[in-house]
């Protein structure tokens, strides 16, 4: 019995081993625009919006969703009660497609 206190002693003293740091696909969205960002490999979300918004005239903007793997910005509108969604390359600025009216 003697033996198993100090043994208990060391097992709870033991350095608790870390996890893993996570791969990069497995951050957050806006981790992963940032480290775009700042290599240069897309354009800032501020001039994306500063383009795009404007031209979604009597529609509230509501957000963004960044695609790592593809470099697209998904802007979500709403108008009339219908969602609108802008996709436009992060690369260069210009809208590939709108969903809705």
């Amino acid at each position: 019995m003697k033996m198993f206190a100090p043994l208990a002693l060391c097992l709870i003293a033991a350095p608790v081993v870390a996890a893993p740091a996570l791969p990069a696909q497995r951050r957050g969205d806006q981790a992963e625009a940032f480290e775009a960002r700042r290599q240069g490999k897309i354009m800032p979300l501020r001039e994306i919006e500063r383009r795009t918004v404007p031209q979604m005239r009597g529609a509230q903007y509501l957000g963004v969703e960044f695609d790592s793997y593809s470099s697209i910005y998904t802007l979500k509108f709403l108008r009339d009660g219908t969602v609108i969604w802008v996709d436009v390359d992060g690369r260069s600025g210009q809208v590939l497609r709108q969903t809705g009216p």
